[in-house]
């Protein structure tokens, strides 16, 4: 990154790359000579963080995690809304914070989009990117693969049935699919980030939208229904930063504000015009042709 950088005219000494763990990075934030820190990664990390740089005044940046609703309404094109939740589900083998950790589907069209979405899961290849024409790669690392299994597992035993998936060999997870999930359940409560589509079955849009703000995150939403308005209207109602109507949750775009609400982050935006607003400092200066008296 430093030498496109580079390549592209940016001055010397103006970008600096320390690659390291946790200590740079807690270092840095702590640091006098550095105005302002911005994160990317876990919230639990950017509780630390954000307390770090509360002691010492720094202005801060946290784009977090995320258990990101997607919406299935009555009126939706199943065979596109199932193509845009395995999407949203197995990219990166779901190791990105807008993954669609949560399927919202109204009971009247459950079954199909279930069926669908597992037929598209059991579909996909799984191998190293590396070898050949493949849809998911490894996970990061064991520990990552096991915190993925355990909340299957737990998921599982509290009454979940597996569709798709649910299986693994070394880190590569095979996408998985989740029918009867309830909120209750680890699969719904807790931010995977792994392969895996819990679906949670409701009766209406009201319910749809209790479900999918049930959670402390609020990075972002998505709505699939064959009705535009429907899906303005029900957007205005889900807690999150970002809505994206008949589209999948990992819909990004660098000219648009990006940024979460709730442990997703701290209010924060960036890109486009907000990354000026975020990431400089106002100062009001007012000038007077000459200076004048005063009562006092």
């Amino acid at each position: 990154m430093a030498r496109l950088f580079e390549a592209a005219g940016l001055p010397d000494g103006l970008l600096h790359v320390l690659p390291g763990d946790a200590g740079p990075g807690a270092a840095l934030t702590v640091d006098p000579h550095v105005a302002m820190i911005a994160f990317t990664g876990s919230t639990a990390v950017g509780r630390e963080v954000g307390a770090a740089a509360g002691r010492a005044l720094k202005r801060v940046s946290l784009e977090l995690g995320g258990n990101n609703a997607l919406i299935v309404l009555d009126d939706a094109d199943l065979d596109v809304a199932s193509s845009a939740g395995a999407w949203g589900a197995f990219l990166h083998q779901g190791q990105v914070c807008m993954t669609a950790g949560r399927h919202i589907v109204l009971e009247s069209v459950a079954e199909e989009y279930l069926g669908r979405l597992a037929k598209r899961a059991q579909g996909l290849p799984v191998g190293d990117p590396y070898t050949g024409q493949v849809a998911l790669g490894p996970l990061i690392n064991e520990r990552q693969r096991d915190h993925v299994d355990r909340i299957v597992r737990e998921t599982v035993a509290a009454g979940a049935e597996v569709r798709a998936g649910g299986t693994h060999e070394g880190l590569f997870y095979r996408p998985t699919v989740l029918a009867d999930v309830t909120p209750s359940m680890p699969a719904f409560r807790e931010e995977i980030f792994g392969p895996v589509a819990p679906v949670v079955v409701v009766r209406d849009e009201d319910e749809a939208v209790a479900v999918a703000n049930d959670t402390a995150y609020g990075l972002v939403a998505a709505v699939q229904t064959g009705s535009p308005e429907r899906g303005r209207e029900l957007a205005g109602r889900l807690r999150t930063g970002i809505v994206h109507i008949n589209d999948q949750t990992l819909n990004n775009d660098a000219y648009a504000p990006f940024g979460g609400t709730g442990v997703s982050g701290n209010g924060s935006r960036f890109g486009t015009q907000s990354s000026w607003d975020e990431f400089t400092q106002w100062q009001w200066v007012t000038f007077r042709e000459q200076a004048h008296a005063f009562p006092f």
